[in-house]
């Protein structure tokens, strides 16, 4: 049979899956995540039924659906919140660093993987996935929520923060000593500036420049620019989801409300499609011998970011429920965990790594929209309205 052909029907077949998952997700209250994520599993090396001419196909709508997700994240916020959030989140965004990626980087020293693999490893526990965020906080309805500028906050300052990172651990990977990581550096910060510059100052008249009355132009308009601009920004090594984060932020007013319309359902597409190639890269025959190291590595850091979105959130004056919200919602790791896993296995660092790197990302993408649901949950309000109750009462008062 031709190439193309089997393509169709593979694409054909996988999509018509997904949406019998979702359909009984939502209808057993369950984000359809961790359900994508079992069905590349399923279709993946080592599976139950390997797909063989599509995985290139998805592996570019994978990255499309990371970039969509971002992109709509940013047309929810204006240029002049972004400058603001990130302000009064700068000292989360170190507190965030300091919890998560130490324990990273101890487990590796822990495991004698030398000081190489603990900065790999610290990486990969640190960020957070804003792609499967950006999705569970579009699922359970919380964009518009007083916690979501907090944790979007945060998103941004590690994207960010994996916009000097990446470079570093690029060229301490290569070798190439103090130099060549010192340009890579230079070369990051300034992208990073250039596109800020732009969106905040320039992002009026790419608005202008489109027009919210013609649909078909302005989807074409819109799509094509974020993927030019998330393109030009892994060119210069800077995250591509920073790059579309920051196209989203620029457009305001009709374009950016209408764009969000019409964006929506190729976000909820692709972004199923990016799910289930992260469960197609996993061979579960990899999994059983690191499955019990990265559980109690998942559980700390899974810990440490709760506490993270907690603190954030009590900073800026958010009610208790909030800070949850906030700190279930930071849980699950993704693209950039296994971007950084996948340097570090190229460069021959730990042959381990890889399999370690994986299982822990699977754990928090499975569990983290789980958790993300546990503060809407009855039995959970009961119990955080008990907890509130007691301490506004204060210490009974001893007998005479």
């Amino acid at each position: 049979m031709h190439s193309t052909t089997i393509l169709l029907i593979e694409v054909g077949a996988l999509l018509f899956a997904l949406g019998a998952l979702g359909r009984l997700g939502r209808r057993i209250g369950l984000s359809p995540i961790p359900l994508y994520l079992l069905a590349g599993l399923a279709f993946g090396q080592g599976g139950l039924l390997p797909l063989s001419a599509s995985e290139e196909f998805i592996q570019v709508g994978a990255e499309i659906g990371v970039i969509l997700l971002l992109v709509m994240l940013g047309l929810e916020y204006s240029a002049t919140e972004l400058v603001g959030n990130l302000r009064a989140a700068a000292p989360a965004g170190l507190i965030d660093g300091l919890l998560n990626a130490l324990p990273g980087a101890a487990f590796a020293l822990l495991l004698g993987w030398g000081p190489v693999a603990a900065v790999v490893l610290a990486g990969i526990t640190w960020v957070s996935s804003s792609g499967v965020i950006a999705k569970v906080l579009g699922d359970l309805g919380r964009l518009g929520n007083r916690e979501t500028p907090v944790i979007l906050s945060i998103l941004v300052i590690e994207d960010l923060a994996m916009a000097l990172y990446l470079p570093l651990l690029t060229a301490v990977l290569a070798g190439t000593g103090l130099l060549g990581g010192s340009k890579a550096l230079a070369i990051a910060v300034g992208a990073v500036l250039l596109v800020l510059v732009v969106a905040i100052r320039y992002g009026h008249l790419l608005s202008r420049a489109m027009s919210a009355e013609d649909p078909e132009a302005l989807l074409l308009g819109v799509l094509g620019l974020t993927l030019l601009v998330a393109g030009l920004a892994a060119e210069l090594q800077v995250s591509a989801a920073v790059g579309a984060f920051l196209v989203g932020i620029a457009l305001s007013g009709p374009v950016a409300h209408h764009a969000t319309e019409l964006l929506t359902p190729l976000r909820d597409l692709f972004a199923a499609v990016f799910f289930v190639f992260f469960g197609l890269a996993t061979n579960p025959a990899a999994m059983p011998p690191v499955l019990l190291p990265a559980l109690g590595l998942a559980v700390v850091t899974m810990a440490t970011k709760v506490a993270t979105g907690y603190l954030a959130a009590r900073r800026t004056g958010i009610a208790l429920p909030g800070r949850l919200r906030a700190g279930f919602a930071l849980t699950p790791r993704g693209e950039f965990s296994i971007v950084i896993a996948g340097l570090a296995v190229t460069a021959g660092v730990e042959p381990r790594l890889a399999p370690l790197a994986t299982a822990y990302v699977l754990i928090t993408v499975v569990t983290g929209p789980i958790l993300a649901r546990v503060p809407d949950a009855t039995w959970f309000k009961r119990i955080v309205r008990r907890w509130v109750a007691h301490h506004r009462a204060g210490p009974v008062p001893a007998a005479d």
